[in-house]
């Protein structure tokens, strides 16, 4: 049964999505099985990985609204071992529509149960709210990883989605853990992000991954590309973050297979 680790954030800018893209990546690179299913009306998870919108064969709306498969919606990629489906902004209309839907939160686990055997890791990309999109995959998933910027305003959204954790685990979701902190955006010269880093590591301790990802021109230059870092710049330092974060991952797994790397 693969693992299910949902990417959130209510705060917007933080790096969600091009964590969700790299450590997919990342994971994919190890011949890891790997599915993206991009839960944010942006689509950028999709884009971020070279699928244009108009070639898009079904979306995730397809599977929360209109009863398709998620089996007839997976999209290739580059990397043999990971697929993506993918999200556009029809999604938006989505929040509204699932209000008046049975088993409205459930929909994503419901979509996602038949394909969990498939896959060593499926990652959910978020949108950037607490809404039922987010809802959604936070019941789908076995853990969250939290994206967490090196920035003075950190930690104030952090304790409104503990929060709401708490609470999906109280209503929904028992099982839910959490997978991590992920410390993003860090640059080595700023002595805010150095405090933020400190005060980080000395309050959620083991929460926090070793991994840190930089400000790194490299990243943030692949999206317009349609790649991950690990296509467009393997030897970049954004690069090596997220590889490191992929490894810290499978190792954490109880009976880890052997990470095989891609030639």
């Amino acid at each position: 049964m693969g693992r299910i680790i949902c990417i959130s954030n209510q705060k917007g800018g933080v790096g969600k999505t091009t964590t969700a893209i790299n450590l997919a990546a990342s994971l994919a690179a190890a011949e890891r099985k790997v599915l993206l299913v991009d839960m944010d009306p942006q689509g950028n998870a999709g884009s971020g990985l070279g699928l244009k919108r108009e070639q898009l064969q079904g979306t995730v709306y397809d599977a929360l609204l209109g009863g398709r498969p998620m089996g007839e919606l997976l999209h290739p990629t580059e990397l043999r071992f990971l697929q993506v489906v993918p999200a556009t902004p029809d999604l938006t209309g989505a929040e509204v529509e699932l209000v008046g839907q049975e088993r409205r939160e459930y929909r994503l686990r419901d979509a996602l149960r038949p394909l969990a055997e498939q896959y060593d890791y499926i990652i959910i990309d978020c949108p950037p709210s607490l809404g039922l999109l987010t809802l959604n995959s936070l019941i789908a998933a076995d853990s969250v990883l939290i994206p967490l910027q090196c920035e003075y305003y950190a930690l104030e959204g952090l304790s409104q989605l503990n929060h709401t954790i708490d609470l999906v685990r109280q209503a929904f979701n028992p099982e839910l853990k959490m997978e991590g902190i992920l410390l993003t955006m860090f640059d080595s010269r700023a002595n805010i992000a150095n405090q933020v880093v400190a005060d980080v590591r000395g309050y959620f301790k083991e929460q926090v991954f070793t991994s840190v990802v930089p400000r790194n021109v490299r990243l943030s230059e692949c999206p317009s590309f349609g790649k991950p870092i690990l296509l467009y710049d393997i030897k970049s330092k954004g690069c090596e973050s997220y590889l490191a974060l992929g490894r810290e991952i499978m190792q954490r797994e109880p009976n880890p297979p052997p990470a095989r790397k891609v030639a």
